[in-house]
């Protein structure tokens, strides 16, 4: 038995809403089609991904499983859709994905030796995107930071890199050599949405606030509203008056990777692969020195 991809679809946009009614109104359908198309995925799956009484809607623990495995699915099939319109236009085009402060050219240079016909573009890729650009074919293969969802993805590490603690520049730590965690104690930290994956082993003050890119958490911190953590390869990159990045050794170093789609095949995305591993000592140095 095939997926049916547009019941998939319908799935996931009820599962997201835990609502029939504002579903329907989201996907342009009738709530009464919506609930035939859900129960005939039921069906076909053999399992209820739905349970539904007085109190509202909620996930089965298999709905809850076709959840996170529908958002890769259909991610794949959007990727498909991209590389399929590119090969129409009869184009050779190979786009990868990169985090701040992660020079892309080694790899791109050694890659394009091989094959002079491709062209090799660059998208920037957030740490809240990373994963999604992958499996949605935005980008072919990309630099990423750990952490990311991983589900759908082949995840090779490359290279790693100390954590620096980003200060005001009149903060009272600002210009030493090195800090400690206890230094910062009582510091509240600017971090992204998810603070579970802040790399302090010590408890800080929430800062309340969230930013998505560095540009957001340097310009917090500038402001005096808390301290953040950035890569020594994003210091280079975002070098400003108003910031003191300092060396905090006691953090564990943020692993680099590479990653592409677990469904992609590819002799392009091989070779870039290869080039990217190949060049990885350069890729590092090039971003001590934002070169």
């Amino acid at each position: 038995m095939d997926l049916d991809l547009r019941k998939l679809r319908y799935f996931v946009a009820v599962a997201d809403r835990l609502h029939f009614g504002r579903a329907a109104e989201d996907l342009h359908i009738a709530q009464p089609a919506l609930s035939r198309q859900i129960r005939a995925l039921e069906q076909d799956l053999g399992a209820s991904l739905f349970v539904r009484d007085s109190h509202g809607v909620e996930l089965t623990d298999a709905g809850r499983q076709l959840l996170d495995d529908a958002g890769p699915l259909l991610a794949s099939v959007r990727a498909v859709r991209r590389r399929v319109a590119v090969a129409g236009r009869g184009s050779q085009r190979l786009v990868v994905g990169f985090r701040t402060g992660i020079p892309v050219i080694p790899a791109a240079r050694a890659f394009q030796a091989r094959h002079p016909d491709v062209v090799v573009d660059v998208q920037r890729m957030e740490w809240d995107d990373q994963a999604l650009m992958l499996l949605d074919g935005r980008v072919d293969v990309g630099y990423v930071r750990l952490p990311v969802h991983e589900t759908g993805l082949r995840v090779t590490p490359l290279f790693t890199e100390p954590l620096m603690v980003a200060l005001p520049a009149d903060h009272r730590l600002a210009g030493k050599e090195e800090v400690s965690e206890a230094d910062l104690d009582g510091e509240p930290v600017i971090w992204h949405a998810d603070p579970g994956t802040q790399p302090t082993r010590r408890p800080h003050p929430d800062s309340g606030l969230r930013a998505r890119g560095v540009e957001e958490k340097l310009e917090h911190v500038a402001a005096g509203r808390g301290i953040s953590f950035v890569a020594r390869s994003e210091t280079v990159f975002y070098s400003r008056p108003d910031i003191s990045y300092v060396p905090i050794p006691e953090l564990a170093p943020e692993q680099v990777c590479l990653a592409v789609p677990e469904s992609r095949t590819s002799r392009m995305v091989d070779d870039f692969f290869a080039a990217a591993q190949q060049t990885a000592e350069i890729t590092a140095e090039c971003g001590k020195l934002g070169a």
